[in-house]
């Protein structure tokens, strides 16, 4: 009996000791949403992008109440143009501007770095790269969706859209397809038949009108909050630096817009899905990223350096603490907002804008893995 206890306690410390380091099993890893954004920044496409800067932050809210097995999806977003004609022709007039990536601060930047400039829109093209360069989930219950706007013909191009279109949905990915312009028109054009292909929605919007943005009152406490909010992040390592000031820049971009596309992007900070892991010392220990028992004094930021283990774990958990309490009192004003902007357009029709059309295909196909919205 004493020789079976021995064998089976050998047993345990030997399979602790090889799960050591492996990764956690997929039921108990978030479920991802990947969602590569494809924008047509030819020469009147200006108010695409600039429904684009304005309303990334909706999006990313609309995802933070999403659930899979009870856990918040992590949120990857990619950015491409096509249709520029500062790009060569040799790169098919696109560019990869940002691959799959959590660092939503980034994809923000750069959409606000994005200049029209007249030249040929080839869908085919832009689709195929996105299927094939980036890092694709390979787990089925992973939602993986591909967003193309633009408003010239689908099939323009020496790479048919159709075999672009197959390509991406045998490997589990949807193509939405959002046609800036008159329905039928995009309809008549192939961008129907290419969402069609890879179980995707067709949608068309007017892409050089937004509504105007609604002021509520809540806007001025909720940005207080949210630059409350950035002084409990904690630069380190070699993006720290430039993670922060990314950080306060985007800020100042959403404000450059509204008060309404500020208070988006204050909640979308209070959000789940707003990690900054690689350059936040509190985020990359919550995350499991960095152990502060581990990290060389010169590792530290300035404002740890010389404290003790102990000592660096109770700095980082008051600052954790103190943005968790801030990220609720934004979440309840952000919830107060909602209902008085819907009271507002209670008799208005849906706008047919980028991050409408967007949320629309989201929820759709979340749904049909699986997902479940709380709103």
């Amino acid at each position: 009996m004493k020789r079976q206890k021995m064998l089976l306690l050998v047993l345990a410390v030997w399979m602790a000791l090889n799960m050591q380091g492996q990764p956690l099993p997929a039921a108990a890893q978030p479920a991802r949403i990947q969602l590569a954004i494809l924008l047509d920044t030819s020469g009147s496409m200006d108010g695409l992008i600039d429904q684009a800067k304005s309303r990334l932050w909706k999006i990313v809210n609309e995802l933070a109440t999403a659930r899979k097995n009870g856990l918040a999806p992590r949120l990857q977003v990619a950015l491409y143009e096509y249709g520029q004609d500062s790009i060569p022709a040799a790169a098919g007039y696109l560019r990869r501007i940002v691959p799959l990536s959590d660092d939503l601060d980034r994809i923000s930047e750069q959409l606000f770095k994005l200049k029209t400039n007249g030249g040929q829109e080839f869908c085919g093209l832009v689709i195929q790269s996105a299927v094939r360069d980036l890092e694709w989930s390979r787990r089925n219950g992973d939602l993986k969706m591909i967003a193309i706007a633009g408003n010239e013909p689908f099939s323009q191009g020496a790479v048919d859209y159709k075999n672009s279109c197959r390509e991406a949905i045998a490997r589990g990915i949807m193509v939405n397809t959002i046609f800036c312009g008159n329905y039928q028109e995009g309809l008549q054009t192939g961008w129907k038949s290419g969402a069609d292909l890879a179980d995707g929605q067709y949608l068309a919007i007017d892409a050089n009108h937004t509504p105007p943005p609604i002021t509520a009152p809540q806007d001025k406490e909720i940005a207080r909050l949210s630059q409350e909010m950035n002084q409990t992040y904690l630069a380190y390592g070699s993006e720290g630096a430039s993670g922060k000031e990314r950080q306060k820049e985007q800020d100042k971009n959403a404000a450059s817009l509204s008060s309404e596309v500020t208070a988006q992007r204050a909640a979308a900070k209070a959000a789940p899905q707003y990690s900054n892991s690689a350059w936040d010392l509190v985020d990359a220990k919550k995350t499991g990223q960095v152990k502060l028992e581990e990290m060389a004094e010169a590792e530290l930021p300035e404002e740890m350096k010389g404290l003790t283990v102990k000592e660096r774990n109770e700095f980082v958990s008051a600052l954790q603490g103190k943005r968790e309490a801030l990220q609720k009192k934004i979440a309840r004003l952000h919830d107060e907002r909602q209902r008085f902007v819907e009271d507002k357009l209670k008799n208005q029709s849906a706008a047919g804008t980028l991050d409408a059309a967007i949320i629309r295909a989201l929820r759709l196909q979340a749904k049909a893995k699986n997902f479940s919205f709380d709103k």
